[in-house]
């Protein structure tokens, strides 16, 4: 068997946070990729806005570096399980695997869901103990967790003769040492670890052609572009190919274009071979786990696993009081076009339309997910409102079942009864609990995904900002009966439209939560805060002073009130009860009740509670 031993094809993976974006800057650095005059921001990889605002890699992304006159292609891939999709169908494209672990935090959730679906792919993977360079590492003990994890997910006697490099992807060194003073400024050691372990791909480029697409990427110039890899055969601008579609039809089309990957450009190819990995074009209907062969030989790759949405949310056009005011996109004519445009690139993301032309059914991995695409929507100038998220049900042979979720929790010690208590009343099942006995204790709970819907505010407050909360996809079980976690506080809910004053704001301060500063327009209906009881208020927050010509004798005191609660785009999700909207603009997040008019509001209080009496 023949290989193209000049050619590596690998991943990098790891938890959220745990440092694959800093190390692939470096990888580029410090091979013979960039030229001496080339300047490299850092997390170069991460292109996206808010990709780098937040820290996180949202999108895999591939690039290719040279070391000693060979080429490694190298794919990041996102460590949030609400873009697992993702990482799910780069393991088809790459042999081995870097898996980067946190020195001092060790094995996570997301480090068990990746390395899960490597070691279901067969992949060699070498292991990265990166940040070694912290006070607070434990180098001998991450390394054990993570040969418990390789065991406990069945990983076979190769992949469980791992080699460790340790490293600090920040400060650009790593060794094969534990010892941080054994630190070394180059990468070398992690260049050659993978040279040495990881399989060249088979070179069968006189084969049938066969190239499966893994990921899609968009173009105003030349539509939509299939990235892949070529698993056999060769393939060049000009040819004549099939597209074996998912249904199991084929379509005839011409390559216009190829398109490769080094350093951080995409740069176009004539011709590609059995091994590498590249983006075609040339047609417009091309998906995620086609495969595309010769006319003459069609013979396509299984199709590829996606994991389905958990989460959904409706799309509305805006129609409050204030719509249109901010945005430059509002019909649903624009907002129907965006969200069939984000389906060219995002296959985790399901649109489907409802009985009204102005909503949609939106469904995804969870709430960040969704987030992200509503964030990156009122930054383009939309405006739209969106209903509170609800888990998707479905039924395994008869029996309705709801997604559970693996949360993992560090936090404290002092604060354990509290979690156990909050997971506890959210229908959440304690799996494991670790104490190292450093004062910081570990909890594994088992939680039906919408009981983890909001939850995140109230773990921060629990733990005072100190507790790590990490959940990923578990398995969908028969469903729990009952209402879960949500929540708890009713609103308060303006009766006035205008202006919110200092005057206003004092009368009601005391009664929970104020959301508003003075001075912000208000709508009657819009949520203004957060009642301190389980029932809604209604308030008027617009109230102006009477003005009279009598001199007060406490005139000359400044009236001073409580610093309001901004709610960011996230916590207002959270936040959010079955009977109100998000409204989103560029400029402005507003919660709102969704029929506005107190009094009609109070009649379809009394029918839905009539309705459920019966």
């Amino acid at each position: 068997m023949k290989l193209r031993e000049d050619i590596r094809n690998i991943a990098i993976i790891a938890h959220v946070d745990h440092g694959k974006t800093t190390m692939v800057d470096e990888l580029l650095k410090q091979s013979d990729t960039l030229s001496e005059r080339a300047h490299i921001e850092d997390r170069a990889m991460d292109s996206n806005d808010i990709e780098r605002e937040r820290g996180i890699t949202i999108l895999a992304k591939n690039t290719a570096v040279s070391y000693k006159g060979n080429r490694i292609n190298i794919m990041d891939t996102p460590g949030h399980a609400d873009f697992g999709g993702e990482v799910e169908r780069i393991m088809k494209m790459v042999d081995g695997v870097l898996l980067i672990v946190d020195a001092y935090e060790g094995t996570m959730p997301q480090t068990r869901f990746v390395l899960k679906k490597a070691l279901e792919q067969k992949l060699i993977p070498i292991v990265i103990v990166n940040k070694i360079d912290k006070p607070t590492a434990r180098p001998a003990e991450v390394v054990d967790e993570v040969l418990e994890l390789f065991i406990e997910l069945g990983a076979d006697d190769d992949q469980l003769e791992f080699p460790v490099i340790y490293a600090s992807g920040l400060n650009g060194t790593s060794s094969l040492s534990e010892d941080p003073a054994d630190q070394e400024a180059s990468m070398d050691p992690v260049f050659d670890a993978v040279l040495e372990h990881i399989p060249a791909p088979v070179d069968n480029s006189d084969e049938p052609l066969q190239f499966q697409v893994a990921m899609l990427d968009y173009s105003e110039f030349v539509g939509r572009i299939g990235i892949g890899r070529v698993f056999r055969g060769k393939i060049k601008v000009g040819d004549q190919v099939s597209l074996m579609k998912l249904d199991g039809t084929a379509k005839n089309f011409r390559v216009t274009k190829l398109f490769g990957y080094f350093g951080l450009d995409r740069i176009e190819i004539d011709e590609a071979i059995a091994g590498d990995l590249i983006a075609i074009s040339g047609v417009e209907d091309i998906y995620v786990g086609e495969t595309i062969t010769p006319i003459d030989h069609q013979d396509a790759l299984p199709i590829l696993h996606i994991d389905e949405p958990t989460l959904q949310m409706t799309f509305l056009t805006n129609n409050s009081p204030f719509a249109g005011r901010e945005g430059k996109h509002v019909t649903s004519r624009k907002l129907e076009e965006r969200l069939m445009k984000e389906l060219h690139t995002d296959v985790s993301l399901l649109v489907e339309n409802t009985e009204s032309p102005d909503a949609w059914v939106i469904s995804g991995r969870g709430e960040l997910h969704l987030s992200i695409l509503v964030e990156n929507m009122r930054r383009e100038g939309f405006e739209l409102q969106v209903s509170r998220p609800e888990v998707i049900i479905k039924n395994f042979d008869g029996v309705r079942s709801e997604p559970f979720e693996r949360v993992q929790i560090d936090s404290p010690e002092e604060y354990m009864g509290s979690i156990i208590e909050s997971l506890s009343e959210r229908k959440g099942e304690m799996q494991d609990m670790v104490n190292p006995g450093n004062g910081q204790i570990r909890l594994i709970f088992l939680v039906p995904s919408r009981g983890l819907i909001g939850y995140s505010t109230e773990f921060l407050s629990l733990t005072r900002g100190y507790g790590i909360i990490s959940h990923t996809f578990d398995s969908y079980l028969p469903e729990l009966s009952g209402k879960i976690g949500g929540r708890r506080n009713g609103a308060l809910v303006s009766t006035e439209t205008g202006k919110a004053t200092t005057y206003g704001i004092m009368g009601i301060e005391d009664r929970g939560t104020i959301f508003v500063e003075p001075g912000t327009e208000i709508y009657a209906g819009m949520v203004v805060g957060e009642n301190a009881r389980e029932n809604d208020i209604a308030v008027n927050i617009t109230k102006a002073k009477q003005q009279t010509n009598v001199r007060s004798a406490n005139k000359d005191q400044t009236n001073v009130i409580k610093r309001p609660r901004i709610l960011t785009l996230e916590e207002s999700l959270e936040f959010m009860g079955e009977d109100e909207y998000c409204e989103i603009t560029p400029k402005s997040i507003r919660l709102r009740k969704q029929i506005l008019d107190k009094s009609e509001r109070e009649k379809a209080a009394k029918r839905k509670k009539k309705a459920l009496e019966e």
